[in-house]
């Protein structure tokens, strides 16, 4: 809907609560299926990585990815599991809404029939839009500081070549994790800002961000303000959007509201800016109304305790005199 037609049937203040979608209030969306696979393979990646010292996250990524186009009902023109290849297994594969397709984005759906893997030095496309970074947040949460951004940048141009498409998403990655280190949202988006700087083509991407934290400062955040940093479709507009209303709102409750009542792709604006609220809030600041109807609810709680239960286990090694504070290890 554009922004006359949301506010014409659900009144001028636009959407308030869930409303109904895919035969259900709280449903899910593309960007929450691809969040959970994209999670789920940062987690069989550091698994190998302790059982063989060694494991290379991007390609476990693009084979969680595979299992998430087998759920949409299609396969790699080169199916890279044929062969006797790794099968389509996993808890997520065999949940019935998770083979439910909820407008799968058509980059997303190409890169990945075609079998193969884009990088940021061998791009398999120019694609700019947003399905890479509305589902890079889990790569914020497992490696190390001096990964963050490249994880993020790297997941995301296994589907999308353009820089735009790509560095958006290791922005997001360093926000998340710098977040649920402690920093504030302002000091997140400036250490976003300066990991992207150092990549070639990080141009546009910047510059949208850059916007996004002068219009952050003009007063309450109104979806008019929203519609001036674009409609979302692409990295660098959906990343801004969300950084906006991450800065400007209230609470989670405001930042998501704002993020979604506008008419452009207000559900992958809206989770990418739940995804920096939650990670500098919590879930305790998401309303109970909201998560009591939240489809896979208990799915999405399981996959998050199992990250933490990976964070602990990444923690680096206190020093030997230090041992006494640490009693887990």
């Amino acid at each position: 809907m554009s922004l006359s037609e949301i506010r014409g049937h659900f009144g001028r203040a636009g959407v308030s609560e869930m409303t109904e979608a895919y035969g259900r209030i709280g449903a899910i969306t593309d960007d929450t299926q691809m969040t959970l696979f994209t999670t789920e393979g940062l987690i069989r990646a550091d698994n190998r990585t302790r059982d063989r010292g060694s494991c290379d996250p991007i390609g476990v990524l693009h084979h969680a990815y595979l299992r998430w186009l087998w759920t949409q009902g299609e396969t790699p023109r080169h199916d890279p599991y044929a062969g006797g290849g790794e099968p389509q297994d996993g808890l997520l594969c065999e949940i019935p809404e998770l083979r439910s397709r909820r407008a799968p984005g058509n980059t997303c759906l190409s890169a990945l029939r075609s079998g193969q893997v884009g990088t940021p030095d061998d791009p398999i496309n120019n694609s700019k839009g947003c399905g890479g970074v509305m589902r890079a947040a889990p790569t914020g949460l497992l490696p190390s500081r001096s990964e963050w951004f490249d994880l993020g940048a790297r997941s995301a141009a296994i589907t999308h070549g353009h820089p735009s498409g790509y560095l958006s998403a290791g922005a997001l990655a360093v926000m998340v994790a710098s977040l649920l280190d402690g920093a504030t949202m302002m000091e997140a988006v400036e250490s976003a800002l300066a990991a992207a700087r150092g990549w070639r083509g990080h141009e546009e991407c910047v510059s949208a961000v850059e916007a996004a934290v002068r219009l952050a400062t003009t007063g309450i955040p109104t979806a008019e303000r929203v519609e001036l940093l674009g409609g979302g479709w692409v990295g660098e507009e959906a990343l801004a959007i969300a950084v906006y209303c991450a800065l400007a709102a209230e609470g989670f409750e405001d930042g998501v509201l704002v993020a979604v009542n506008h008419g452009g792709d207000s559900d992958s604006t809206a989770a990418i800016a739940g995804n920096l609220l939650g990670a500098a809030l919590g879930v305790d600041m998401v309303p109970d109304r909201w998560l009591s109807q939240l489809e896979l609810r208990d799915l999405m709680t399981s996959v998050a305790d199992d990250v933490a239960a990976h964070r602990a286990l990444v923690w680096p090694t206190p020093p030997i005199d230090d041992w006494d504070r640490y009693p887990g290890w």
